[in-house]
């Protein structure tokens, strides 16, 4: 049904990695965990999705291609969906491909992708909020992640960017009580002037961030009220701990030099390879269990429908499609 020549390419740019920290760093708190591992990792799977989705509707307003995104939500609530073409919601499933063999191979000969798997988690293949119109759009990013401490080093001298996160456990990140966490203030125990950006909610569960220069060993108070906690942010590697703390609790809350996180992605290109209307897709599509090799991943994390990408339709196809149902509706 379509070959590597129907598959649409993009660059990946730095911007786009910017835009879905933006994204993830107010969500995270708020998304479902289906695969697992840290949060840091869930956030960098944030990235990626928010990334394709935006590079996405780049290309369809570069084409002319009438779109909505009335589905985007209050980010303390799931989306309805992506965005919707045509009076159809489009899922936009994005899958990283970071293994550096893979990607050389994919450089080479993207016809690989072909044997590629168009996954759908299970839990929400089932889910009755889509109809079977609706349609699933799937996307490929390849690009490298650095996420370890004595990588930092390198990739500064390299003059390679990077985002050091410490996402906040859910005492303080999504709190039973919704209550001012009081006078925040921060201290760390390093030797040099470090910029830090808490981020968080205030009363009305509005998003906030603040800016703060902590001088070593000095107590520095928070100015903002903040109800929750969401990260905290850094420009370089702390070289000691960094402390919150708040009356509601007991202890500060501290964080090692290695709790920090790159949750950067060095994104190289974006494949957009083909689309599937829901109903035809749950016919076509076979079961997959969690543990399962597929190309862009060594093992799958949950249990998926599965279905060779292949097997799926051009987008070019789908976007003559929506010219011509935009017209109808008119």
């Amino acid at each position: 049904m379509i070959t590597p020549s129907d598959f649409i390419r993009i660059d990946y740019t730095p911007d786009l990695t910017l835009a879905g920290i933006a994204y993830a760093c107010r969500s995270l708190a708020y998304t479902y965990n289906r695969m697992g591992g840290s949060a840091a990792h869930r956030m960098r799977r944030i990235v990626i999705g928010k990334a394709v989705e935006l590079a996405f509707r780049r290309r369809l307003s570069a084409q002319g291609i009438p779109h909505d995104n009335l589905g985007t939500t209050h980010f303390t609530d799931p989306d309805h969906y992506d965005l919707a073409l045509g009076g159809r919601r489009c899922d936009i499933k994005s899958y990283h491909i970071s293994d550096k063999n893979r990607i050389r191979e994919l450089n080479r000969d993207p016809s690989c992708l072909l044997d590629a798997s168009a996954l759908v988690p299970l839990d929400q293949a089932t889910n009755t909020r889509f109809e079977n119109h609706d349609l699933y759009i799937f996307a490929f990013v390849t690009g490298l992640i650095a996420p370890r401490l004595d990588d930092f080093s390198r990739l500064v001298a390299a003059g390679q960017l990077i985002y050091l996160i410490h996402p906040f456990p859910r005492a303080w990140s999504r709190p039973e009580t919704w209550q001012s966490l009081g006078g925040l203030a921060l201290k760390a125990d390093i030797p040099h002037t470090l910029q830090v950006e808490l981020g968080g909610q205030d009363r009305d569960h509005r998003f906030q961030t603040e800016q703060i220069t902590l001088e070593p060993l000095r107590r520095t108070p928070v100015q903002q009220d903040f109800y929750s906690i969401s990260y905290l942010h850094v420009s370089q590697p702390p070289e000691g701990r960094v402390g919150i703390s708040s009356p509601l609790f007991k202890e500060p809350y501290l964080i090692a030099p290695e709790a920090w996180e790159n949750i950067w992605i060095y994104g190289m290109d974006i494949f957009l390879t083909g689309f599937m209307a829901r109903g035809e897709y749950l016919q076509q599509a076979q079961r997959l269990p969690a543990g399962s090799r597929v190309f862009q991943y060594h093992h799958t994390r949950t249990p998926n429908l599965n279905l060779p990408v292949r097997d799926l339709y051009p987008l070019q196809y789908l976007f003559q499609q929506v010219k011509e149902w935009d017209q109808m509706r008119r």
